[in-house]
Order: C-alpha cells, then structure tokens, then sequence
C-alpha cells in the first residue's frame, strides 16, 4: 500500500505533466507518502503528527483534506499555518513555499537541532539545507532528496523512498 501511493503520484506527474505537477493536491499526496518512509525519533512520534506551512500557500487547503480523511500510523493529522519563521513550533514536517523561499535561511535556523522534515518547492533549496525539494523537470513534478539534511535532522529515510529521488 505505501508503495503504491508513490508510484501512482509518480505515474500521475509523469503522464499528465506540467498541468498537473503545479497541481498542490499532487504535492499533498507526495507529502502524505513521504510520511510512509521517514522515520522520526521517538520524541517526535507522539501526539498528533503535525504539518507546518509557512505562510499563505495553495496547499495548505489539500493538506488540510487529506488530514481530514488520513492518519500516520494511528495518528491524528494536523497541518499548522505560521507566518513567520518566529512562530514556528514542534512539528513533524514544514512546508516552506516559494513565496517564502526567501525566508528560508530564517526558518532552517529556527528548525536547528530539531527532527523536523523540511520540504520546500524552489530550485535550489535543495542543496541550501531542505530535506527534499519538489522541482518541475521536463515538465514532471519530482523531488530532490538531501540525505545530509535529514542524517542531521535525526531521521531516518526509506530506501525505498531514495529510489525515486533525485540526490543531493
């Protein structure tokens, strides 16, 4: 099953192409499968599995349906919306927009020391410190996977999930 949420997203954005990669609710169902394969430390597996976003973003409202309709394990979803880099609190994953990619650095330095997993959607951050990087290439949504980030973070990745990654 958690495979299969992966390759049916990567069927999706390679068959339909662009239209659809800038479709958030794509990027939603990548976010959901990410959760399938990332392993976060025991300080960060109770409660509800919190998703940040920073700032306004179109995929706050599928991130918001998809916890409404899914869990992580038994995990109840909740997605958080913070303006800034300084309201950011504990979470299990931060969606960093490309209206607030200039903000990034700010919000890296907030999430030091911390197990949270950042994804972000604008060239380049991927090798600026995200975890993993959507990115649009011959019109597929794909994603970059920076395994230095997320050994420091604390986490622990799918082989599985590497399999589909561009690497950084």
């Amino acid at each position: 099953m958690r495979k299969n949420l992966l390759v049916i997203a990567l069927i999706l954005s390679v068959f339909i192409g662009k239209a659809i990669a800038q479709n958030y609710q794509v990027h939603s169902l990548y976010v959901y499968s990410f959760t399938k394969y990332v392993k976060w430390p025991d300080s960060y597996s109770e409660g509800d599995f919190i998703i940040g976003v920073v700032g306004s973003s179109p995929i706050k409202p599928h991130l918001q349906k998809m916890a409404s309709l899914k869990k992580v394990g038994n995990r109840l979803i909740r997605i958080v919306e913070y303006a800034s880099a300084d309201e950011i609190e504990k979470c299990n994953m931060i969606y960093v927009s490309d209206a607030e990619s200039g903000n990034f650095q700010a919000i890296k330095d907030k999430l030091k020391g911390s197990s949270t997993l950042i994804i972000t959607e604008t060239d380049g951050l991927g090798k600026k410190g995200s975890a993993i990087n959507f990115i649009l290439k011959e019109n597929k949504l794909l994603f970059e996977l920076n395994q230095s980030e997320i050994k420091s973070a604390g986490l622990q990745i799918s082989q599985e999930l590497v399999k589909f990654a561009i690497m950084i």
